[in-house]
């Protein structure tokens, strides 16, 4: 089945893209969640006016995300409190909406949670570097220090 693309699919393409799938995935998948639509010649007129929209989209998005590392830059060192064993280990670890929290406590921006690499666990005390995805362009560096709530 010809479809043609309405939003960014992983392993598939871009928005506007003009894609051959099974009917299955199309029927199932990308239709009834609106990623998709049916490719016809009055839709691939769209494709244009789609593309055109993204691009405009991504540059402001740009700014945007520049906006927003300025202001995570900004913030400094930003301190994060949790529950300790009396070996000073940490009950579980820290999470990704942990980080966005104490961000937005520090008066940071509101981030999305899915947004930030932690590189993996964070399970100790100390400072930790994390970082924030923005833009596919845009990367940030936020510095966290754990410390034991009290």
């Amino acid at each position: 089945m010809k479809i043609i693309l309405t939003a960014d699919v992983t392993g598939l393409g871009e928005s506007g893209d003009i894609v051959e799938v099974k009917d299955g995935y199309a029927r199932n998948l990308l239709l009834p969640r609106g990623l998709a639509i049916v490719a016809t010649k009055g839709a691939q007129k769209q494709v244009e006016t789609i593309r055109r929209t993204q691009e405009a989209k991504r540059v402001r998005n740009l700014e945007h995300a520049q906006e927003l590392k300025q202001q995570l830059q900004g913030l400094g060192l930003v301190n994060l409190t949790a529950k300790v064993s009396k070996q000073g280990k940490l009950f579980g670890s820290i999470t990704a909406a942990d980080i966005v929290s104490a961000v937005r406590k520090a008066g940071g921006p509101n981030i999305d949670k899915r947004s930030v690499d932690t590189r993996g666990h964070i399970k100790s005390l100390g400072k930790h570097a994390v970082d924030v995805r923005l833009h596919p362009d845009v990367k940030a560096s936020v510095s966290v220090q754990i410390s034991a709530a009290s």
